[in-house]
């Protein structure tokens, strides 16, 4: 076996099997989800719904709380988003792509900072507050639980905030030892600047079909 391979598996010596298999069911189907985004295609979101059901758990056990509570965030705005890209502005058109209004930038601030406070608080009760991922972890959390905000609304700008989370999480990832989720994440930061191009060239445009 190739050492990149030996190394790989080396990082799961310590993991139940399950839990392996869990986080490559999860990667798959969150790579979809990302996907199905990209395209402006509505199985964004049960496919989201099974990933980030998998990773609540699976974060769980591995004491990241951070991830845990925007998993489950996940979960509920996926059902949001659900019914807001569902949404017709008129007989035969859906709700489309459009910018951040100023009033909604203001909320997305206070969204950010509310979250900040909040896992902090979370990590503080559990007594976890006590490596420097925890902080990583807190940080990047007010950026996903912003961007999926901003997604299940149909605005352009999700993409930045994904982008940048992205590339924080790759390495957090790979120092905890989650291998396939932090090349997950790898793959997130290529597609949400893909997706990010996609969505400026559908801007303003009122879709007719949503299964893409």
């Amino acid at each position: 076996m190739s050492p990149i391979f030996d190394w790989i598996f080396a990082q799961y010596q310590d993991t139940s099997t399950h839990l392996i298999i869990l986080e490559m069911v999860g990667v798959f189907f969150g790579f979809l989800s990302v996907w199905y985004s990209m395209r402006e295609n509505i199985l964004v979101f049960p496919t989201g719904i099974l990933s980030t059901g998998l990773f609540v758990y699976i974060l769980l056990v591995f004491g990241l709380l951070g991830d845990m509570l925007i998993n489950a965030y996940y979960f509920a705005m996926s059902v949001y988003g659900w019914y807001i890209w569902t949404r017709k502005i008129d007989e035969t058109h859906f709700i489309p792509i459009t910018t951040t209004t100023a009033l909604e930038k203001k909320w997305s601030a206070v969204l950010f900072g509310s979250t900040v406070i909040f896992v902090v608080l979370v990590y503080v009760v559990f007594d976890r507050l006590d490596n420097w991922t925890a902080y990583v972890d807190t940080f990047t959390t007010a950026i996903f639980f912003v961007g999926m905000w901003l997604m299940a609304k149909k605005k352009l700008e999700n993409w930045v905030y994904w982008i940048i989370g992205d590339v924080i999480s790759v390495p957090l990832y790979l120092y905890k030892g989650l291998i396939f989720t932090s090349l997950q994440y790898l793959l997130f930061t290529i597609i949400a600047i893909f997706g990010y191009l996609a969505w400026k060239k559908s801007l303003n445009k009122s879709p007719q079909v949503l299964l893409k």
